[in-house]
């Protein structure tokens, strides 16, 4: 072993644990050879070790709060639950590989003596400490540092490339001799020489077998030598074992002495079988695995450690190989056999594959797992031989990382070690997946065996994939051996290992980091570390060792934290100095159980420093509060005393209080510090438990908040605390609770009860003077402090109180005090009623609580019922109008609960009506069923008048009310409609729909007011959706029109919606109404729906004229007037070019519409007659304004003028709208300049109609042309059959030579004959008498119907697009028989037309005819017209297009 134990008693300890805990311990013995003799009898001695320690650097890593178990991780199944035997190797192909990226990577590398290529940007690393502390132990070989780099320079021995660690360390020289060194780091053996070096090339792969008596030897140009490593001869040298041009890129022993494997930069794997016959030592080789189906770049074989020599695994002589595409798993023994082939997932080409073997119990078995990499991502395999000798591989849980691993290697069964592209070493944890470590190993400077992966030293004949991996290769550079693993640098040999669990806590020690050894300990203590070594298996034994190595730390700790106290500066800063320590220390101790650690050793070393001690007392508060500490000790307690109370910490000491021991306390100290500074709970406390008083804490409240009450005075906020702390603390004793927390014993339960009682119904207090003090001073401070929270507590009391006679008498009693109505010793009245102290609610909470109590069914309370009918008077009192409904709803509250019982109730309505207690009132019609008088009392009442429609309708709507009780209803509503009304017209409607529709006319009538009646009506009409919306009122055509003429008086604004919404007018009437009040706009609606469109035409033009007079008018009036009215003129003629342009555009919409639907016969004489009249008005107000001298008036109308133009053209043609405005005399008797500008206007908008209409045509063209001739193609194309036998019977489709026979295929593939698919009843439908329409049957049968067709379109293709018969036709007898293929029509139905347009849909966005359409739309007029929007192209298109080119012929 190359490493051993410091301490005899870790030994010990190690033994142990192997004995008592499941894990794998691998033992290092060696078979007797000399060499194993002398490494055992150097085993004590560590001058292996006699080293610089390298600095321990600590990261920052999150700690899972419960890890899973090693078990529970490995009987994780992922996706596959059966176990896999994948492909051979004959299926191996390179097809995955991304060629391309190999492609422009550069095949220049450095050697292996010059990494520099790696040396790239690393990340940044945390320090800060985390609970693993330092898990590895970095040790650098001095000895056999020196010798490399002495060999170098004095023996010319070149740089080394190679190392293999077993019971000795081999070590690889470029210049291709093999160093060897026992565990002294003495050089032992210098194997070679540099002529052979000079021959063979530098050392590319080393291994040594497992009793280290042979080395074996693997060169860069291709030769393998053996070596007897102790007498230092050279055994056998293999020329042919491989292909010639190679380098050996690894040679590995396996477990069978005379066998090993070696692996070449050919990709090739090749078994080396050693014979010695008659003293002649030979080699016979053998190809495992071909190059040329995969290139293997890394090989494993499977290697029992001594333990396990004889597992069962061990006789197939696993071996794993990675290509770069897949692992593979083979047997070597018995006969050469392929177990398992694994592919990678996708991950860079760059990436080196990783392969590493470890035995690892599982399930109280201990198997082989192997775990793999190629990139960012580990996977593991279990490895297992069933009985029936198969074996079984069976993928565990991936373990990701987010770094390229170019090393992997098990450093024991749990833990692996990794090296990232940026030489950055992480140790993890495999079942709970975290990383425990991580270290730089940049200083090492790795060993990259690049050079060998390309070959150089045979002429790089390699592939461009296998020289990218060899990029990071490092397979030469690091071995592992029995826990511990070697890294080979430049110049440098180093070692890593597992520290044990006492190192890693004095790392963090040495470095004064407290905390974080205490908290890895505890990890250790409670078997939640990871990587733990020289710990005892057995969980007790575990937990003394380290338990005591805590208690240590403690000490350590408090004792540097003392030392470490600022002597001088803020007290802040001191107190936060041992805040970061106290309260670590008393955790620890807690967890340990080892409370009197805190008490005595401690809290005498804090008790020096003040601060310390300050700290230390505040901090056990939490404990005390969480029940972690319930019992401190007398000194202690009373030093908390006393800075609790310096400090004014009050709150907290009560806290502490009621949590601790009393028999700890002082209680004659406590209960007056707690008295002095309020602190009642913790004196309730104390008196509660440490003398079972249960009396004397509310005696002493009492005393405190009584004689404020008495006097009438307001209680100050502490004091009505205290008397809320009083109410809940009878209610807890009451209860056989304990107050603050916890129960009374249960012996003392009934007793606390009793004594309770006898203490409320006292009639005087213990102090006090008996002339002085009114009776029962208690009860009467707890009505005047709380009356509802008091009695309150006395209802849950008395719920309890079922069998307990003795409690029922003090119930009695107490009600009896309660309602008492004179104290015979004084002769004084002393009830609530009469007591001007006490409010109606107190009143009203107290009777309704006796109402509560006498309404139960097991009551046995007996009250005078008289004292009931003097609270009715009291709360009914009519002259009182304060706080009436506050009375209201008590005496609502004490009748819900069944005082009701208690009253009279003719009295009680007499009173209600007279105080106006509307609620009551409705209380009592519901019993008597009044329902009618319920609605005055709605009616009546302020605060409940918008509830009065609910009520009627859901009364009306109910079926548990009587078709009389709802007649009188619907007569008061009827009776009181004109007040509803005026409430609220919208539910009032609501309520005539649901309920009275027959009586709307009587309604109406009742309504006098035609502003109430307008806004009825409006509610009453408007749609409704839902249940009633198609209800039908009587003389609907009436109120639609009496609804019209309201409208024209009061809501001009809505009547044009109102016209177009509603059908239920009479046309002839609604236009007569609309006339009488001149709405023209409506009129002009009614008379084109009518069907009088010149009436229309003649109502807006009318309205035009009237606009524009008033608009030239006003023009007039501005030409005369003077300057001091321009602003307000200016705004005047605004307004009225707005009525214009408003007028104007209804009447230009108008036009439009009805011009559109006029056939082409009638349009020209009604066109004209429209659109002439409407250009003649603007050309004759145009010329107006002109003669005026206002030029922003005529430009508006000039503009205006065209736009009608524009309009007309669209219906008219230009040469006849140029005629009649050359005829006009606006412009006929001017020059031509002035008609100039509307000349040119038509004839720009004549090209550009054109160009649009001439472009939309060629591209209507081009799509149609396309769109056919795609679907041409479609229907046209052929059909391909999958099989030449029918789906239905599984028959060849020619079934007889001789016959003739209609085969039916389907564009599904899918093939029939004709007569199956009628037995079948596939058909469904006929074309025609002769064809009939098909469908096909399996894929109809496979959607869920048979026959019958789908009535939406589906992906899949069940019918025929095109159905095509093929007939099969006999010939001359003898003759070979052929087929002739028959087409009928193709016809589409309508499910193969919708899915033809889906398919036309995927193929094609939106044709350019709607681009142009689009655009037209979105430059349209934003004005919209009277009716419905402007017609588009209007106004402004900015869409311009040059003409097409001419074509010549």
């Amino acid at each position: 072993m190359v490493v051993v134990e410091e301490e005899e008693e870790e030994k010990e300890a190690a033994a142990e644990k192997d004995k008592a805990s499941p894990s794998v311990h691998v033992n290092t013995a060696m078979s007797e050879s000399p060499d194993a003799r002398s490494l055992l009898s150097a085993s004590s001695q560590l001058n292996l070790m006699e080293m610089d320690a390298i600095d321990d650097k600590e990261f920052d890593i999150p700690q899972v709060d419960t890890p899973p178990t090693l078990e529970s991780i490995l009987n994780e199944l992922e996706d596959e639950e059966e176990p896999f035997v994948l492909e051979d190797t004959c299926m191996l192909n390179t097809d995955n590989m991304d060629a391309h990226s190999c492609d422009t990577s550069s095949l220049a590398s450095s050697d292996s003596g010059d990494p520099a290529h790696l040396k790239r940007k690393r990340r940044t690393v945390d320090l800060n400490a985390t609970v693993h502390g330092s898990v590895l132990r970095h040790s650098l070989l001095k000895g056999i540092s020196a010798q490399i780099v002495s060999a170098a320079d004095k023996v010319d021995a070149g740089l080394p490339t190679a190392i293999t660690v077993s019971g000795v360390i081999a070590v690889g020289t470029s210049h291709g001799l093999a160093l060897v060194f026992d565990t002294n780091q003495a050089l032992r053996l210098c194997l070679g020489t540099k002529a052979t070096g000079a021959e063979f090339g530098a050392v590319s792969a080393l291994s040594i077998n497992h009793d280290c008596s042979r080395l074996l030897c693997g060169f860069a140009k291709g030769q393998i030598t053996m070596w007897d490593l102790a007498s230092g001869k050279l055994l056998r040298t293999i020329t042919d074992a491989h292909p010639p041009g190679t380098a050996i890129l690894h040679v590995k022993f396996t477990d069978d002495p005379t066998l090993a494997v070696c692996n070449d930069s050919g990709g090739s794997v090749f078994e080396l079988a050693f014979r010695r016959v008659m003293g002649m030592r030979s080699c016979d080789s053998r190809c495992l695995f071909s190059g040329s189906k995969g290139e293997v770049c890394c090989i494993e074989p499977l290697r029992a450690p001594p333990d396990f020599k004889d597992h069962p695994i061990t006789q197939y002589s696993l071996l794993a190989m990675a290509s770069l595409t897949k692992i593979l798993v083979i047997g070597l023994k018995p006969s050469l056999k392929v177990w398992m082939t694994f592919p990678y997932s996708k991950s860079d080409p760059a990436s080196v594959p990783q392969l590493a073997w470890q035995f690892v119990p599982v399930q109280k078995m201990v198997n082989p797992i192997l775990a793999f990499c190629k990139g960012d991502t580990v996977h593991f395999l279990l490895v297992k031989k069933e009985e029936t000798g198969t074996i079984h591989v069976i993928k565990q849980k991936q373990l990701h990382l987010s770094c390229d691993i170019i090393s992997l290697s098990w450093i024991n069964s749990r833990t692996l070690v990794l090296v990232d592209s940026h030489e950055k070493l992480q140790v993890v944890d495999r079942p709970s997946q975290e990383v425990l470590e991580t270290l730089d190993l940049e200083q090492v400077q790795l060993v990259y065996n690049s050079r060998h992966f390309k070959s150089l030293a045979t002429g790089g004949n390699v592939s461009q994939a296998l020289a990218l991996v060899g990029e990071k290769a490092c397979y030469q550079s690091v071995s592992s051996y029995a826990g511990q693993i070697v890294y080979l640098g430049t110049k440098s040999a180093h070692i890593m290992a597992l520290r044990n669990w006492r190192e890693r806590i004095d790392c963090l020690l040495k470095q004064e980091h407290f905390v974080e050894a205490l908290s890895l300990a505890w990890s250790f203590h409670e078997g939640t570390a990871k990587a733990v070594v020289g710990l005892f298996g057995d969980p007790l034994k575990r937990k003394g060792v380290v338990g005591d190595k805590m208690v240590e730390i403690l000490f350590q700790f408090a004792e540097h934290a003392l030392k470490k106290c600022p002597d001088q500066g803020k007290i802040q800063v001191m107190e936060q100095h041992f805040h970061d320590v106290v309260p670590v220390l008393v955790d620890y101790c807690l967890l340990l159980k080892r409370a009197d650690l805190i008490f005595n050793q401690l809290y005498a070393q804090l008790v020096e420093n003040m601060v310390a001690k300050g700290v230390f007392l505040e901090s056990l508060e939490s404990y005390i509060v969480a029940d972690r500490l319930c019992h401190l000790t007398t000194p202690i307690m009373r030093d908390l005393l006393a800075h609790y109370h310096g400090n004014g910490m009050m709150d907290s000491l009560e806290r502490c209080i009621v949590h601790l021991d009393v028999t700890s306390l002082d209680i004659q100290q406590v209960v007056q510090v707690c008295w002095e500074n309020q602190l009642y709970d913790a004196m309730i406390y104390v008196f509660n438990s440490g003398m079972n008083d249960y009396i004397t804490p509310m005696e002493k409240l009492f005393a405190v908040i009584g004689p404020q009450l008495r006097a009438g005075r307001s209680l100050k906020d502490e004091e009505v605390v205290m008397g809320n702390k009083l109410l809940v603390y009878i209610s807890c004793c009451l209860a056989g609770r304990a107050y603050p927390l916890g129960d009374i014993p249960e012996d003392l339960v009934v007793q606390v009860k009793y004594q309770v009682f006898e203490f409320l119904i006292r009639l005087h207090s213990a102090d006090s003077l008996e002339e002085e003090e009114e009776v029962f001073p208690f009860i009467r401070t707890l009505l005047h402090f709380d009356t509802r929270e008091f009695l309150n507590v006395l209802a849950m009391t008395f719920e309890d109180f079922k069998n307990d006679k003795q409690a029922l008498e003090y119930q009695q009693r107490i009600v009896d005090i309660l309602l008492q109505k004179q104290n015979h010793l004084q002769h004084k009245p002393w009830v609530m009623v009469d007591n001007p102290d006490f409010t109606p609610s107190q009143v009203g909470g107290l009777f309704t609580f006796l109402a509560r109590q006498l309404a139960k069914p097991d009551n046995t309370l007996f009250v005078n019922r008289k004292l009931f009918d003097q609270v009715l008077e009291f709360l009914c009192c009519p002259d009182d109008d304060s706080r009436h409904t506050e009375r209201q709803q008590v005496l609502l509250e004490l009748l819900q609960v069944g005082g009701v019982v208690q009253f009279n109730e003719g009295r009680l309505l007499a009173l209600a009506e007279k105080a106006k207690f509307y609620q009551i009132c409705e209380f009592l019609y519901e019993k008597k069923h009044l329902y009618d008088r319920i609605i005055d009392c709605y009616l009546r009442d302020p605060l409940r008048k918008g509830e009065i429609f609910s009520y009627i309708h859901n009364l009306l709507s109910m079926p548990g009310y009587s078709p009389e009780e709802k007649q009188t209803v619907r007569d008061k509503v009827l009776q009181h409609i004109k007040e509803l009304v005026t409430l609220d017209p919208s539910k009032s409607a609501d309520l005539v729909v649901f309920h009275f529709a027959k009586e709307v006319q009587q309604i109406i009538c009742e309504l006098q007011d035609d502003q109430l009646l307008f806004q009825f009506l409006s509610c009453l009409l408007e749609p409704r959706e839902g249940h009633h919306s198609g209800t039908i009122l009587p003389q609907e055509q009436d109120l639609h029109e009496l609804l019209l003429d309201l409208l024209c008086r009061f809501g001009p604004n809505q009547l044009l919606s109102f016209l177009q919404t509603s059908q239920h007018y009479r046309l002839e009437e609604a236009i007569q109404i609309t006339q009488k009040y001149h709405r023209n706009e409506a009129t002009a609606y009614l008379l084109e729906k009518k069907g009088d469109v010149h009436g229309a035409f003649t109502v807006l033009l009318e309205t035009l004229k009237e606009n524009l007079s008033l608009l030239t008018a006003e023009s007039d009036r501005g030409a005369d007037g003077g300057e001091g009215r321009q602003d307000e003129e200016e705004r005047d003629s605004e307004s009225k070019l707005t009525g214009v342009k408003d007028s104007l555009n209804d009447i230009i919409v108008l036009c439009h519409r009805n011009s559109d639907s006029l056939y082409q016969q009638q349009r020209e004489v009604v066109v004209s007659a429209l659109w002439f009249p409407l250009l003649e008005t603007m050309m004759a107000s145009q010329k107006l304004v002109k003669g005026l001298n206002d030029e922003h008036t005529f430009e508006v109308l000039k503009e205006l003028t065209m736009k009608v133009l524009n309009c007309m053209s669209t219906f008219i043609s230009l040469p006849a709208i140029i005629q009649r405005i050359l005829k006009d005399p606006v412009y006929g008797k001017g020059k031509l300049a002035e008609i100039q500008g509307l000349i040119l206007g038509m004839l720009d908008t004549f090209n550009y109609e054109q160009t649009l209409l001439e472009t939309t045509t060629s591209l209507l063209n081009h799509d149609l042309h396309w769109s056919l001739a795609h679907l041409r193609a479609a229907v046209t194309r052929g059909l391909h059959p999958r099989q030449d036998y029918c789906n239905i019977c599984l028959q060849q489709y020619k079934r007889r030579q001789d016959s003739a026979e209609e085969i039916i295929v389907f564009s599904c593939g899918h093939l029939y004959h004709h007569q199956c698919l009628q037995q079948k009843d596939s058909g469904w439908g006929f074309t025609s008498e002769l064809q009939q329409r098909w469908s096909c049957y399996k894929c109809s049968s496979s959607q869920g119907g048979r026959g019958v067709p789908s009535t939406e379109p589906k992906r899949g293709r069940s019918t025929s697009l095109a159905q095509t018969r093929v007939t099969s036709v006999s010939h001359d007898a003898g003759a070979e028989a052929h087929r002739k293929k028959v087409f009928v029509d193709a016809t589409l139905d309508l499910q193969q037309e919708q899915s033809w347009d889906q398919l036309r849909c995927l193929y094609r966005g939106p044709s350019r005819l709607s681009i142009l359409s689009e655009l037209s739309h979105c430059h349209s007029s934003d004005k919209t017209g009277l009716l419905f929007p402007a017609q588009p192209g209007t106004d402004h298109f900015q869409l311009k297009l040059s003409p097409p080119p001419l074509l010549e012929e």
